[in-house]
């Protein structure tokens, strides 16, 4: 019997699902991190463990994809005004950082007899953190968004920007290029600013309105191709002219981060980043040559130390200059002290252009995964350290950032109702993030100035990625009563600190909310009709003390009926409706007092 066809590449996908289920909640379990079992996933299925997989550097070739995806939301997350918030913090610290750790390791490969260029790739290449593994270590703590997160978070943002041009000091190293005519330079070279144009061009002038013209087919299948599209396209134009994957992606995620899809992109784009960056750790970990680290252990051992010791201590020191406290200073040193993932890639292009040799690469490969290894057990022994500056009277001094310098507001659904709203936020520096599902509602208000983003309120990652996570009070601001109750839910029970403020468009709806336990909720149409009644009221001859009493009254009366209704249903209280008002009730005790009167002497 002939044996059943198997789809390509099934079994191996197969494999690396069921490694990354059962290692990653494991080393979650114990504290080390989701990216530690990626990486001890890879070494036990690879070529030195169990040996499912013989080359997995065709693997680590594809799953460089990842790479490429995290660079595009890296440049999705560049909007200008986030930059110019935290620009000291990035271009203060996270330059000195690279430059000073780059410069100080570079030396040292000098003075151990490396050649120039070699010790320039490694030393930089080393300089650089990793991005998903701290950042992933920061969510884990809940500490993103503490003084000490943001700073940690700046110095890898300008990380993550320094890779471009370190990528091009590669190019510039390539022993080729001194081969080459003048000629055949400068044609390169053109290729190159003009493939750069080309991704600033058609990212700044066409792809918002692009889509834009597929928001309004709402076949979200097609956003998420075209964000992808995006992403891989540009990285593959760069890739045609020699330049990096990963640069092409970064300039088309800077290019959309004032669009008005950016959240969207953001989340379309995260599931396929966090599974291909999964596959990328686990692909690193199987490349982990362990010959290579028996026949070298002394080499590689000093040299994941050195790293460690000698780039958390620069980090620290600058921390401290930049004015962090003692305590906030050793969290981000012990935070950001290992290798990175875009060390690969500055390795790998290195070793690609005849730079760096194949052992020195293995070598340094090796450090960087060890050193990914051992900083959640770096950090393991932080808090007993924290505890004993807490109690020394360490001050730890406040640190303005992106997070924490206002309470921020998200609202949801832009049209009158929320446009109004957010003026009123608005004239008093309160921060918002504005989002809607309709592209001409969009167009119109960024038209009048307003940042507002493409969303949908019942998906849990747009909202997540619009800053719903950390918002102080979610606004409600959209018409459709079912879509709203869908959404009250889930940001219940996903961001339970976040208020949640609704519009609601009539009194069922306003009964529905009621019971949903929002916090706050208005008809549209109950204030508008007030002030209209009351203008009717004076235009009729009504005293103004006299309409504020009838209002007063009204707004109780209709309180009360709303509490009868939830607990009787729609028609309960109906009978508030027809109480006397304060007018009727003057004129009877009026009515009443006039016989006493008559009967004094």
């Amino acid at each position: 019997m002939a044996a059943p066809h198997v789809p390509p590449f099934f079994v191996e996908t197969i494999m690396f699902l069921s490694a990354a289920v059962v290692a990653v909640p494991l080393a979650k379990r114990i504290g080390l991190g989701s990216v530690v079992g990626y990486l001890v996933a890879g070494v036990i299925i690879g070529p030195f463990g169990l040996k499912f997989f013989e080359e997995p550097q065709q693997i680590l070739t594809f799953a460089e994809l990842g790479v490429v995806l995290l660079l595009f939301v890296i440049g999705l997350e560049l909007e200008p005004a986030r930059l110019w918030k935290m620009k000291r913090d990035i271009f203060g610290l996270g330059s000195a950082q690279v430059i000073i750790t780059g410069v100080v390791l570079c030396a040292i490969f000098w003075l151990l007899g490396q050649p120039t260029n070699v010790a320039l790739v490694a030393g930089f290449g080393l300089a650089l953190s990793s991005t998903a593994f701290a950042i992933q270590i920061l969510q884990e703590r809940g500490q993103l968004s503490a003084p000490y997160g943001q700073r940690a978070f700046g110095i890898l943002l300008f990380q993550d920007m320094s890779i471009v041009p370190l990528l091009s000091m590669v190019s510039l190293l390539t022993p080729k290029m001194g081969q080459q005519s003048y000629t055949d330079v400068a044609i390169e070279v053109a290729m190159l600013v003009g493939a750069v144009a080309l991704v600033v061009i058609v990212g700044r002038f066409l792809l918002s309105p692009i889509f834009s013209f597929l928001a309004s087919s709402r076949a979200r299948e097609v956003m998420l191709a075209a964000a992808l599209l995006v992403a891989l396209g540009s990285a593959g134009l760069m890739q045609l002219v020699g330049l990096s994957m990963a640069l092409g992606a970064f300039l088309s995620g800077v290019m959309l981060a004032e669009s008005s899809f950016r959240h969207t992109l953001e989340a379309d784009i995260e599931p396929f980043r966090s599974l291909l960056m999964g596959l990328f750790f686990i692909a690193v970990g199987m490349a982990l040559q362990l010959d290579i680290i028996a026949a070298n252990w002394l080499i590689v051992a000093v040299g994941v130390l050195a790293l460690m010791i000698l780039k958390g201590s620069i980090i620290w020191g600058l921390a401290r200059a930049f004015g962090s406290s003692n305590s906030d200073a050793l969290r981000i040193a012990v935070t950001l002290p290992q290798g990175g993932e875009f060390a690969f890639v500055l390795f790998a292009a290195a070793s690609g252009s005849a730079i760096l040799p194949s052992d020195t690469n293995n070598i340094l490969t090796a450090i960087v995964i060890l050193s990914m290894l051992l900083t959640p057990l770096a950090g393991l022994g932080l808090d007993f350290l924290a505890r004993r500056l807490k109690k020394a009277g360490v001050p730890a001094e406040q640190i303005e950032g992106f997070g924490t310098a206002h309470p921020s507001v998200l609202i949801v659904g832009f049209g009158r109702f929320g446009m109004m709203v957010s003026q009123m936020l608005t004239s008093e520096g309160i921060s918002i993030t504005a989002l809607d599902n309709r592209p001409d509602r969009i167009n119109y208000a960024r038209k009048l100035g307003y940042s507002i983003y493409y969303g949908d309120a019942t998906r849990l990652d747009v909202l997540k990625a619009a800053g719903g996570d950390t918002a102080t009070l979610i606004a409600l601001c959209i018409e459709n009563d079912q879509i709203m109750r869908q959404a009250v839910k889930q940001i219940r029970a996903e961001f339970p600190n976040a208020a949640i403020y609704c519009r609601a468009t009539d009194r069922a709806h306003a009964l529905d909310l009621h019971r949903l336990g929002v916090d706050f909720q208005i008809r549209e149409t109950f204030e508008s009709s007030l002030v209209f009644g009351r203008a009717a009221l004076s235009f009729l001859g009504l005293p103004q003390d006299r309409i504020s009493e009838i209002e007063a009254d009204v707004r109780a009366r209709d309180e009360e009926r709303l509490q009868l209704q939830l607990e009787g249903g729609t028609y309960a209280g109906a009978e508030m409706l027809h109480q006397r008002t304060p007018r009727e009730e003057q004129e009877r005790s009026e009515a009443e007092a006039r016989p006493r009167e008559s009967n004094h002497p």
